[in-house]
């Protein structure tokens, strides 16, 4: 009663009904601004009314008891609030206008799409003329190589077509983190798997333990060095033919570095191993029984060439440690294999490279140090040669270890 009383107090109905007369009176001469601004202050009001009608109808139905007024609100209370305070006219009005939004969302939806189609549309078409534009550069090189007095293996197999495999523009970029933590793990399964199966079979033909250790290891050196320069190579002739209709939102190196490693089955692993095995064959720093090859050890050089030339599409890209003999050791860069003399301060020999990412060590290498050994190596190595050619210097030996070709430099005296 007192809530009804205040209500009536108020006079609220009679404003909004004054309200109501002013509004309509003056719509004509007022702007639209003013009109919304009207209905608004009409709005509100009649949203306190409304606020204060249902204060009473919940002290109405308390003052009746616990079931009384339950006929009324079913029938009259809970259809109109079912019809979201609007009567018909006004419903037909809302439910229009909601179609109208829905009908304008579906057709933006739609505009939306039919440009994500076209765009990867046109980006299957670019991936497929870079296929045909490669495949041309591939066959004008065969031919050129079959002319030549000195043919060489190519880079990219032309023999096969270029697959055109689209993907999102920048998937390099987005899978760099999962590739690299792929290709750490792959460095350590080989280290732990390929290289002792290597050593395994490399012991059957060297008794010297020693020397099947820096075998191993010049193995994985030869190895990064050769896939990193067939990746140059690789990546020149790629952004070679994609600057030709180079045209997308990504920058040429992403796009260049995007099909690299859509296409890394390209990469002629096979000619990458026979360069290892050449420059290991003219290494001064092993020997090797003249009638075995290290073709024997192939599987442990292609799994390091297929690791080396992946690692160099990431960002930043990770490359092993440069190791010479007789340096100081890092506790940082390496392990001391079991057989090291630990009081010892300088590597002997390397057994395994050291993974890096610029400066930061990724993976430890190993190493063996010990006392003296670099001096009593030396003078053995002045007392007899190699089984295929005599030993140089150490100096001599560190600068043709570092070589692609035979030195004239080198010794061809038989042994003694």
């Amino acid at each position: 009663m007192d809530s009804l009383r205040r209500l009536v107090c108020a006079e609220s109905c009679r404003a909004l009904q004054e309200k109501l007369e002013s509004w309509y009176r003056d719509y004509e001469i007022n702007s639209c601004d003013q009109n919304l601004n009207r209905c608004c202050e009409i709005i509100e009001l009649n949203s306190q009314i409304q606020g204060q009608l249902f204060t009473i109808l919940n002290e109405t139905s308390r003052e009746g008891g616990h079931y009384a007024g339950v006929e009324t609100i079913k029938t009259r209370l809970l259809p109109w609030l079912g019809t979201c305070f609007s009567c018909a006219t006004s419903g037909r009005h809302f439910e229009d206008s909601l179609s109208l939004t829905h009908d304008s969302v579906e057709k933006e939806r739609q505009l939306r799409e039919l440009a994500s189609n076209q765009t990867f549309q046109l980006q299957e078409l670019q991936e497929e003329l870079t296929s045909t534009r490669l495949q041309l550069s591939n066959v004008q090189q065969e031919l050129a190589r079959s002319r030549s007095p000195s043919p060489r293996r190519s880079e990219i197999k032309s023999s096969s077509l270029l697959p055109s495999r689209s993907c999102s523009p920048g998937r390099a970029r987005r899978t760099n983190t999962s590739r690299r933590a792929c290709l750490i793990t792959r460095f350590g399964d080989i280290y732990a798997q390929e290289r002792l199966d290597a050593e395994t079979l490399l012991r059957t033909y060297i008794s010297d333990m020693e020397m099947v250790q820096r075998i191993i290891y010049i193995a994985a050196v030869e190895s990064f060095s050769v896939a990193k320069m067939a990746y140059r190579q690789f990546k020149i002739r790629v952004r070679d033919t994609l600057s030709l209709g180079h045209s997308g939102p990504e920058s040429l190196e992403d796009t260049v570095l995007d099909y690299i490693v859509r296409h890394e089955d390209l990469y002629d692993v096979q000619a990458s191993v026979n360069e290892v095995i050449r420059s290991m064959n003219i290494n001064p720093k092993i020997s090797f029984p003249p009638e075995i090859d290290f073709i024997v050890i192939s599987t442990l050089i292609r799994e390091l060439c297929c690791v080396a030339f992946s690692m160099q599409t990431l960002i930043p890209p990770l490359d092993i440690a440069f190791g010479t003999d007789g340096e100081l050791f890092s506790e940082t860069k390496y392990y001391r294999s079991f057989d090291s003399d630990f009081t010892a301060l300088l590597v002997a020999y390397h057994v395994w490279p050291a993974l890096m990412e610029k400066d930061v060590v990724i993976l430890k290498g190993e190493a063996v140090t010990k006392r003296g050994a670099l001096w009593s190596r030396r003078s053995r190595s002045s007392s007899r040669g190699r089984s295929r050619s005599s030993s140089p210097g150490p100096l001599l030996a560190h600068h043709l270890s570092r070589s692609r070709s035979p030195s004239p430099l080198r010794s061809t005296s038989p042994r003694r």
